[in-house]
């Protein structure tokens, strides 16, 4: 079964919601601009088909001004958990603008909060620009390793290969003074 399969977002973790606002009062005046991420409700415990608001994605290279902010397309996500959008209007109104509405297509929810960025200093539409009640919901979200393994694990594997990191790092031709004699820093002039 397909996660959006029941057509439903039924709310957003509360967690979520408050890392929104938070990223947004700290972008001001600028505006904010995120992802967002839901999750089956029922793998969240809930007895109903739908899905949970649960991640704000943060995409690298967005650029923004107090007027709009700019995603670099090809930084975003290709997720099967995609489930929206979220950004800021530091001027308050919670209403999208027409150049909201064109970048509402991909995803069921999007979100505009306002500054004074409080905890009612938002409001969701749907993908045609129509406001919509969406829940908040005190969650408990799973902890998601970003890494599901250790450096321990790394070293093992390293030592299965037949290399040791336990060995002194001049004897694997790692000398501390190397390049002393120039303060090139990391790249290049």
């Amino acid at each position: 079964m397909g996660l959006f399969r029941s057509g439903e977002v039924v709310g957003i973790a509360e967690a979520a919601l408050e890392f929104a606002l938070e990223a947004s009062e700290d972008a001001h005046p600028d505006e904010y601009m995120g992802f967002l991420r839901g999750e089956d409700a029922r793998k969240l415990g809930f007895d109903y088909e739908g899905t949970v608001l649960t991640d704000v994605l943060v995409i690298p290279g967005t650029t923004s001004n107090p007027v709009s902010a700019t995603v670099k397309t090809n930084m975003i996500p290709n997720d099967r958990t995609a489930a929206g959008s979220v950004h800021s209007h530091p001027n308050g109104v919670l209403r999208p603008s027409d150049a909201d509405l064109q970048t509402f297509g991909r995803g069921k929810v999007h979100i505009i909060i306002g500054a004074p960025y409080g905890r009612h200093d938002w409001q969701a539409f749907d993908r045609e620009g129509n406001p919509i009640d969406l829940d908040v919901l005190d969650v408990e979200l799973p902890e998601d390793e970003f890494f599901d393994f250790t450096q321990e694990d790394i070293d093992q594997e390293l030592l299965e290969e037949g290399v040791d990191r336990r060995e002194d790092p001049a004897e694997r031709g790692w000398d501390d003074d190397a390049g002393a004699d120039t303060d090139d820093g990391w790249g290049s002039r």
